[in-house]
């Protein structure tokens, strides 16, 4: 097995070299940690040669302890290390000058799950500007894409739907790494930013995230395993529907329904579109909160048999489409309001545009909805082809 340094790794094995002496601010969660699960604010206050201000914390918090979303007020510190905690979710999703003001450099070191609705990229995004107005340097220490960084999928963002969960035109699964995004931000933008990336070493683009050697870590509390990463591109558009997307169960994401689901009827028509890399298994679960909570649902779990072959957006949009065509008097758009937008539909917000919502109520077939984002993908791929960086 190849073993993946992350950017975090490096640093440690550099002693903190790059940061000496330098005031600096942390934005973490819980999965950022090194390869023997050591988290980055202890090894950077031991290290003894960084200058550490202040923690800032997306959303779920630096502690990723709710299984919704986390806001820590203005004043909040950490009880191990007493330094201040900026919540970025919240009254502020960008990071204000009073926050920035005694840093030299903001320290970013979060792990992405390769889509466009995670928001953790959108806090860095976001973070890249203040610092940028304010002349603060940022470096990302990156870290792999665990699904993988050679496949992109689904609609790319109309920048009329920008929102919390898309502040830039990239599809629902984008195939690149934080690293590679903030380099393209810089670009999209024209951020006049100091930027640094530490690279990874090892990490190649068709890894699957067992292929790194790493310990995955819940980056957020309904990210239990890959396997989750894996079928989310496609599974976070559960959210706009009112059907369970399986939270407040052991498998969110990958097993879904409702209360007025057939599992044997959904399976069978999932089955019978040849969906590649993947099997529908039949089963009733009932969420312990959440959508339904206490309710026994009907639905299926997706199992992902071929990592490789699986399209997750694909999968995801004939599953929806399925239950909307079978039992549409209990299916239903959910209304809003979504992430912090209180006037377009929330599956319009997570699919970046009206475009896939249309295609679903017009009947069309999953395979006839990729033919139509393809050209939207190869156009992605051709403007962000400088900024990926690994093989």
């Amino acid at each position: 097995m190849v073993h993946v340094n992350t950017g975090l790794d490096r640093l440690v094995a550099e002693a903190f070299t790059r940061l000496k002496g330098r005031r600096v601010g942390l934005l973490v969660h819980p999965a950022s940690v090194d390869q023997r699960m050591r988290p980055a604010v202890e090894l950077i206050r031991e290290s003894g040669a960084v200058d550490l201000k202040a923690l800032f914390g997306p959303q779920h918090g630096i502690l990723g302890q709710t299984q919704d979303n986390m806001i820590e007020w203005e004043g909040f510190t950490d009880g191990g290390t007493g330094l201040p905690i900026h919540s970025l979710y919240g009254k502020h999703r960008k990071p204000t000058s009073a926050m920035l003001d005694d840093l030299d450099v903001l320290v970013i070191d979060l792990q992405d799950v390769g889509a466009r609705y995670y928001t953790f990229i959108w806090t860095m995004l976001l973070c890249m500007e203040a610092c940028a107005e304010h002349g603060v340097q940022v470096m990302v220490l990156d870290r792999p894409n665990p699904i993988g960084g050679h496949i992109t999928e689904g609609t790319v963002l109309d920048p009329e739907f920008r929102s919390f969960v898309g502040l830039a035109p990239i599809p629902m699964r984008h195939g690149m790494t934080a690293g590679e995004l903030a380099l393209f931000f810089v670009r999209w933008l024209e951020l006049d930013l100091d930027l640094e990336v530490v690279w990874m070493e090892g990490w190649k683009r068709d890894m699957d995230f067992a292929s790194t050697g790493l310990p995955w870590v819940l980056p957020s509390p309904n990210m239990p395993t890959p396997d989750t990463a894996l079928v989310y591109p496609g599974a976070c558009l559960l959210e706009g529907t009112t059907l369970s997307e399986g939270r407040g169960t052991t498998r969110p994401f990958e097993m879904f329904g409702a209360p007025y689901v057939d599992p044997e009827t959904l399976a069978g028509a999932l089955t019978d579109w040849n969906l590649p890399g993947c099997r529908f298994r039949p089963l009733h679960f009932e969420p312990t909160f959440h959508k339904y909570a206490g309710e026994v649902c009907g639905g299926v779990q997706v199992h992902v048999t071929d990592p490789a072959t699986f399209e997750s957006v694909t999968t995801y949009t004939a599953a929806i489409a399925a239950i909307r065509n079978h039992w549409p008097d209990g299916f239903a758009w959910k209304l809003p309001p979504y992430e912090y937008e209180t006037e377009k539909l929330p599956i319009d917000i997570l699919a970046g545009g009206e475009g896939w919502r249309n295609g679903v109520e017009a009947g069309l077939s999953p395979w006839r909805m990729k033919t139509d984002w393809m050209e939207q993908l190869k156009a992605f791929e051709e403007m962000t082809a400088e900024f990926r960086r690994y093989e």
